[in-house]
């Protein structure tokens, strides 16, 4: 008796139906939006936007929706390129204010821009950017905030190898040397960033082969022409060394003999001008046991954790220049990073 009310109770009101047309009729949830790369020029710098011309002649480049302030864009799979007319420095946030308007998360951003150097020799440069030594108050001369450090961009230390080999291949080597640069100026941006740049005179800033190289560094690296690119970096990367560079002059020749080789991945590189140290030998007796002042530790910390969100799964390794330190500011330094739990490398640790 019972399983025939149970039967009967099934055939005259079902209950499933209902509930199967209810998930039937809602729609899939949409696709996450696309993450993009930023690449940005600059109408002001010839060294800027040649290279970006010369990117835009490549094949699949389709004007893109241009940005308030007559900021013209154009697309190429998932990179966008921007150009303004405004210093390379002066354009903050550019890649929040890309999201805001075209609704496309930004995953990276590229800078072209023009280089400057007292010996005025011919350079291809890389580097990080941030003034993360700096404190409220200190002059900006070249953008970013006080106590700042962008994301270094992942693709610096693989895009530094590659325009090498494109330098030598377009014949601009031993004319122009390809080198890093340690961490310097703005804008500021808060996804992982890089800056390439054209040096280091008006004559340079104009080379044709010079832009052509940059171009074919971002063709290459970016995989326009094909295949997933130069520098990416993945959590499955998990476990692999980065070099947090400390110390040295502006192009940080010690971490670039590690660098240079394949394999090695790069956050930020602060030289002897980044990490301000106050000599205790020049303090009142009072004072010595304040320790070193001045804001070295402030930017090593803001470096490291910046280079640590930048590499997910990485093990961040301090490298210090070590001939570039007076043994009170070694010691100063390598107490600091055992009381942060930063780990120092050796130049075999990073392979």
């Amino acid at each position: 008796m019972l399983r025939t009310r149970l039967a009967r109770a099934l055939s005259s009101s079902p209950p499933f139906p209902s509930l199967l047309r209810s998930f039937a009729c809602s729609p899939p949830p949409p696709p996450p939006p696309t993450m993009v790369t930023l690449v940005v020029a600059t109408t002001a710098d010839p060294a800027s936007i040649g290279p970006a011309s010369a990117l835009l002649s490549m094949p699949g480049w389709s004007p893109g929706p241009s940005l308030p302030d007559g900021i013209e864009s154009y697309v190429n799979g998932d990179v966008r390129m921007v150009k303004h007319s405004s210093s390379i420095v002066a354009e903050d946030d550019l890649d929040r204010r890309w999201e805001a308007f075209a609704g496309e998360p930004v995953a990276e951003t590229i800078f072209l821009s023009r280089h400057t150097a007292v010996s005025s020799r011919p350079a291809l440069t890389v580097h990080p950017i941030g003034v993360p030594h700096l404190k409220d108050g200190d002059v900006l001369v070249a953008g970013g905030k006080p106590g700042w450090a962008g994301l270094p961009n992942p693709r610096i230390g693989p895009w530094l190898r590659l325009l090498k080999k494109i330098a030598e291949r377009q014949g601009l080597v031993p004319e122009f040397e390809v080198t890093l640069e340690a961490t310097h100026h703005g804008p500021v941006v808060s996804t992982p960033t890089m800056f390439v740049e054209i040096g280091s005179t008006k004559e340079c800033w104009g080379r044709q082969d010079a832009a052509q190289a940059i171009a074919l560094l971002l063709w290459e690296g970016l995989g326009l022409g094909g295949g997933d690119g130069v520098g990416n970096w993945h959590r499955n990367n998990d476990n692999q060394k980065v070099l947090l560079g400390l110390g040295g002059g502006h192009y940080v020749p010690r971490h670039m003999d590690i660098i240079l080789k394949d394999g090695a991945w790069v956050g930020h590189l602060l030289s002897g001008y980044s990490l301000p140290m106050d000599d205790p030998n020049q303090k009142k007796e009072q004072n010595k046991e304040k320790g070193v002042g001045g804001t070295w530790k402030q930017a090593i910390k803001v470096s490291y954790e910046a280079t640590q969100q930048a590499f997910p799964g990485g093990v961040i390794l301090a490298h210090l220049d070590h001939k570039s330190f007076k043994s009170w500011q070694k010691n100063a330094i390598t107490s600091f990073l055992a009381e942060q739990n930063i780990q120092v490398g050796k130049p075999s640790d990073f392979f």
